[in-house]
């Protein structure tokens, strides 16, 4: 990702503090601050608070939570295990990166968990790095045909996004931005409709922050207007990440992707999904299956953001003591979605196609 011209991750070790460094996304897009990780409280805390999110990110964030855990005291693996896993229920990489740490550490003598511990989350680390950019690379061949198809008629390609599927939802790159990071390396000239992505905002904070960064083009829009855009002819298509996706397709992402599905569906606008061979929670047959975190009250009864005066502060915009829901997910059933980008390709939302890749994956490991 680039921030002011250099590179930064979201995360990353440093070895002169031996401390892992994050990004605090809560403080953005007003505020880059890094902070230092230097405990398993502290990397579950980043987890739940949402200074670390997506996906992916949660995984690797996690992996580094167990390696400062053991590294205070290696005999409580699985006792470490249980607190990151129990931060946030929905993103299923969570779970992918504690089994996999599970599997490979448990079988160690103690004092040999640590050093493992780290290294297995520096590789981690890398692997996400590549794998995001393998999917942009499969993003951008899409974007580009389609380019291909509208370049005669307009002067820009339109994508719309919902929450943030970035560089910071992940360790690099992205999911279904790094699609249109790589496209603009092409010189494809794309416009990007940014959904804000209530109650948290990370399409405003967050997606319009890292475009931003790279000068490209984009709009911020209110959640509720993609269906009039889509009407309007002014969306070629909708490109979005997943936290969640079954063994048959449907598709578990931010609060809202499932009103945009449908408005694509309906205005004959393709749906795409990016994302990570790690996500798909092959155990369950559809989405009906998966747990959707509510999260709290609060995120929906007041808005944060930087006063006139430059102090970060929260409003309240309903009346004292209304009931709140806030499901931080809803799940898109696979008819809806045109497609699913991952680093091994671009395959069709059904069973048949999920088993194949499922296959081909094992092949190449």
């Amino acid at each position: 990702m680039l921030i002011a011209g250099k590179h930064l991750q979201t995360i990353w070790f440093d070895e002169s503090s031996e401390s892992v460094k994050i990004i605090d996304q809560t403080r953005l897009p007003h505020t880059l601050e890094i902070v230092s990780l230097v405990s398993l409280a502290d990397a579950a805390t980043a987890i739940s608070a949402m200074q670390v999110r997506g996906a992916p990110l949660i995984g690797v964030t996690a992996a580094y939570g167990l390696y400062l855990a053991l590294r205070e005291d290696p005999t409580v693996l699985e006792q470490s295990l249980q607190q990151l896993a129990a931060t946030r229920p929905t993103a299923i990489n969570l779970r992918w990166a504690l089994e996999r740490c599970q599997r490979h550490l448990q079988t160690l003598s103690p004092e040999n968990r640590a050093a493992e511990a780290l290294a297995l989350a520096r590789s981690m680390e890398r692997e996400d790095i590549d794998v995001c950019s393998a999917i942009g690379d499969h993003s951008a061949e899409l974007l580009d045909e389609l380019w291909q198809t509208k370049k005669s008629t307009q002067d820009r390609l339109n994508v719309l996004t919902h929450c943030n599927a970035g560089a910071l939802a992940t360790v690099d790159w992205g999911t279904a931005l790094a699609g249109i990071y790589k496209a603009v390396n092409r010189d494809i000239p794309i416009h990007v409709w940014v959904d804000e992505t209530r109650p948290r905002n990370q399409g405003a904070a967050l997606t319009c922050w890292e475009l931003g960064q790279q000068d490209i083009a984009h709009t911020l829009i209110v959640d509720n207007a993609g269906g009039h855009l889509m009407r309007q002819g002014l969306v070629d298509v909708c490109l979005v990440g997943s936290d969640r996706t079954t063994s048959n397709g449907d598709v578990c992402n931010k609060i809202g992707t499932y009103l945009k599905a449908l408005a694509a569906h309906d205005n004959r606008v393709p749906f795409y999904v990016a994302l990570p061979m790690s996500t798909i929670d092959y155990s369950l047959a559809s989405g009906d299956a998966i747990p959707i975190e509510e999260r709290a009250g609060a995120e929906v009864s007041h808005v944060h953001g930087r006063n006139a005066e430059g102090v970060h502060t929260a409003v309240s915009i309903a009346p004292v003591g209304t009931a709140v829901s806030n499901p931080g997910f809803d799940v898109t059933p696979a008819r809806l979605i045109s497609g699913l980008i991952t680093e091994r390709g671009v395959c069709a939302a059904n069973s048949e196609a999920l088993a194949a890749l499922r296959l081909t994956s094992s092949n190449a490991t």
